[in-house]
């Protein structure tokens, strides 16, 4: 399978650089799985897709401000550290530029010395090990000196930090946002638990890796990086009760999507627990548990078109990403929505 059949082209000016002032107002694109039909809807019309006895899964991870501009002692030379993993209390694997200036042994002052970072090792990728030292509280400090960790392809500055996380984040732990559930507010979540839908929280700390490039021909040939999840006891009865009753599993975003998918057995059945997941879905994949996805635009060629192309079928979600495209859709983080499900139905 090669990268190439998941490219589609994209005018650059669809992609989004700022949210909406209403999370809830963005575009709605609705995706027959089986046939391709396609519908044109707001978000807040999501409700009426939902129907009593669902589950709709959401990622309830909280996206650091993992961003932090620094001076190396000595030099005073600029850098950019972006925290990645905690590797253990204060050592961190992060990302820095430029690489060169933070060999180990660097020390780098962040905020006239509030924080200090030392470079205690490289690891995989050219990333760094970074032992940090303070006073205080680090995700104190944290919030007062970082930034959030925008993708690249956004180049606006986001002037509310909270507009890149979902109003129901709660495990600080990711290094980007899980976009999908961006477009909900309380009020919305509120109208779909009183329809008769159960809401199921799973964690999973969203890697930067989810930006990277595919740089191999063959789709087989990548690998995925991997991300920490947490599925509570509570949390998977729920899945699992649904399931049984003949209800669906609906995810809210990739991120769900491939918790799920990891965390569930051949037997279709949901196990609760924690660790990490690498699960890499591309067409030919066989889901076990989710039966409809909630998901913003990807880009053309990255490893979630092609998850979002195991469920619906390549050819499908192509017609409608070029749909959307005629539309003038909003793509990526800050963009509009998908939900992509078998024969959908307003109720």
């Amino acid at each position: 399978m090669d990268v190439k059949d998941f490219y589609f082209d994209l005018p650059q000016e669809l992609i989004a650089q700022d949210p909406l002032e209403d999370r809830s107002s963005s575009r709605l694109l609705v995706l027959d799985k089986e046939t391709g039909a396609v519908e044109h809807r707001v978000f807040r019309d999501i409700v009426s897709y939902l129907r009593k006895g669902d589950c709709l899964v959401i990622n309830d991870t909280k996206v650091i401000p993992a961003r932090l501009y620094g001076v190396k002692e000595g030099t005073q030379a600029k850098i950019e550290v972006l925290l990645l993993k905690r590797r253990a209390d204060d050592v961190w694997e992060v990302l820095v530029k430029p690489g060169r200036k933070a060999r180990p042994g660097a020390v780098i002052q962040f905020g006239e010395g509030l924080l200090t970072g030392k470079v205690i090792d490289v690891v995989e990728e050219g990333n760094r090990l970074i032992q940090f030292s303070y006073q205080g509280i680090f995700e104190e400090i944290l919030d007062q000196l970082g930034q959030m960790p925008l993708p690249p392809y956004i180049t606006h500055q986001l002037k509310d930090k909270n507009r890149y996380q979902t109003v129901y984040a709660k495990h600080e732990g990711s290094a980007a946002a899980p976009t999908a559930g961006l477009h909900f507010t309380e009020e919305l979540l509120k109208q779909i638990e009183e329809k008769g839908v159960k809401i199921a929280h799973v964690t999973l700390h969203v890697g930067l890796g989810t930006f990277r490039p595919v740089k191999v021909d063959n789709v087989q040939d990548h690998h995925m990086h991997s991300e920490f999840y947490i599925v509570e006891e509570e949390e998977a009865k729920k899945i699992n009760d649904t399931k049984k009753a003949g209800g669906r599993v609906i995810c809210v975003g990739t991120t769900s999507c491939r918790t799920l998918e990891s965390a569930t057995g051949e037997d279709g059945v949901l196990k609760a627990g924690s660790g990490w997941t690498d699960i890499f879905i591309y067409p030919g994949y066989r889901f076990k548990i989710l039966d409809a996805l909630i998901t913003n635009f990807h880009l053309p060629e990255s490893t979630l078109v092609m998850l979002v192309s195991a469920l619906a079928g390549r050819e499908h979600v192509l017609a409608a990403y070029e749909e959307a495209i005629r539309e003038r859709y909003r793509f990526f983080s800050f963009g509009d929505a998908m939900f992509i499900a078998s024969h959908p139905e307003q109720e």
